[in-house]
């Protein structure tokens, strides 16, 4: 595809069996399709480069149209006739879910800029415009709308949207909360958690099944998720390495440059030979939903108790003097560990000592006496993958 761009562009004749990209898009050139094998290749992801260097994941054809498929049709409840706007950038796998709509005949809205410019409620007033089914966005959208008093229902006719998307980060339950009394019954806040490596969702929200606070409401269908403890245990109820036990359609076919396998083993299949391991930590319920606590390899470990950033993050950034923070957990050569929280302030406000203890009470009073920083510094800014994740490692 880019290289026909790049040839249109250029002026230059196409190779032998390739076609003008002008040509593709004006109805003249029919595509042809071509029978592949079910594993042959589709495309090639990058992961975010949250926990190094970025891994070049090839997925295959047959894999992801079975698991895009279930997901637009059964989770997402897409149909022809609907509307679907993620926002997101191509260099995300939530571009390629997006796209996945097309597979059940919904027509795809993609926005080029800020969902926050010229005004905080930019977003919702596309999906209004644009009448979306479903839109897709990310808890630090809901959290800077909640913090600029926006009302998106109130505001904007949003009568098409019954799904509302989130992922990218967790959603923390007050966002939730605001977002169920904004949009009100009719609308399922449907917060997914799932990555690039298999371009999908491990869990989410699914028709008809209710959603809570801080938890995503099932399993997707065709996963077999689970949650284990350091020795291959599964745990109910507690803190474990996110596993997937079984095969799904769309994990890798291999990765880039990894002519042997032993980059793509070493990622999944170290840990627990023959079980994928994600490399989150989750709690299953006894009811069986689920809670994500964040990435395994940044989950802070202080006196041998893991937490999950995402507890800090949801405490601290509810205040309106935190734009953004970022804590990160520092084993020292002494055998000690220093736990700081970096902290990005609103304009005008300022860290003195009054800032400092209601950040620190907050963290107490919202997720427990373990979660408080050791320090608390002011940044001017907290450093983001391309795809907006905050870069923990």
């Amino acid at each position: 595809l880019r290289a026909a761009i790049v040839v249109d562009r250029l002026g230059l004749e196409p190779p032998a069996g390739a076609h003008r990209w002008s040509d593709a898009v004006s109805g003249d050139t029919p595509p042809s399709p071509v029978a592949v094998p079910f594993d042959h290749p589709l495309w090639v992801l990058f992961s975010s480069g949250t926990t190094g260097r970025p891994k070049g994941i090839v997925h295959g054809h047959g894999g992801v149209v079975l698991e895009h498929l279930k997901e637009v049709a059964l989770h997402a409840d897409l149909d022809a006739g609907d509307h679907f706007l993620w926002y997101t950038s191509p260099s995300w796998m939530m571009w390629n879910y997006q796209v996945a709509g097309l597979l059940v005949g919904a027509t795809i809205v993609t926005y080029d800029g800020s969902p926050s410019w010229p005004a905080p409620d930019a977003l919702w007033a596309l999906a209004a415009r644009t009448q979306v089914a479903m839109l897709g966005t990310s808890p630090a959208y809901l959290l800077a709308c909640e913090k600029a008093a926006v009302h998106p229902a109130a505001d904007h006719d949003l009568s098409a949207l019954r799904l509302l998307g989130i992922t990218g980060s967790v959603l923390p339950a007050t966002s939730f909360r605001w977002a169920e009394r904004e949009l009100g019954e009719a609308v399922t806040i449907g917060s997914i958690s799932g990555g690039t490596d298999v371009v999908s969702a491990f869990a989410g929200s699914a028709p008809g099944i209710p959603t809570r606070p801080g938890e995503l409401a099932v399993p997707h269908l065709g996963v077999a998720l689970d949650a284990w403890d350091p020795a291959g245990r599964p745990v109910r109820g507690e803190v474990g390495e996110l596993v997937v036990t079984e095969p799904m359609p769309s994990m890798p076919v291999a990765f880039w440059d990894d002519p042997d396998g032993s980059r793509y083993r070493e990622a999944y299949f170290a840990m627990y030979p023959g079980v994928w391991r994600h490399g989150d930590w989750i709690t299953i319920t006894e009811g069986g939903s689920v809670v994500i606590h964040g990435r395994s390899d940044s989950t802070l470990n202080r006196n041998g108790v893991r937490m999950g950033s995402a507890e800090i993050y949801q405490a601290v950034e509810a205040l309106p003097e935190v734009v953004e923070s970022l804590v990160v957990g520092v084993e020292q050569p002494d055998g000690g560990y220093w736990m700081p929280l970096f902290v990005v302030l609103a304009p005008g406000a300022e860290l003195d000592d009054d800032l400092r203890a209601r950040i620190r009470q907050a963290v107490r009073d919202r997720a427990s006496p373990r979660h408080v920083p050791d320090d608390v510094i002011a940044v001017r800014a907290i450093p983001h993958t391309r795809t907006g994740k905050k870069l923990e490692v």
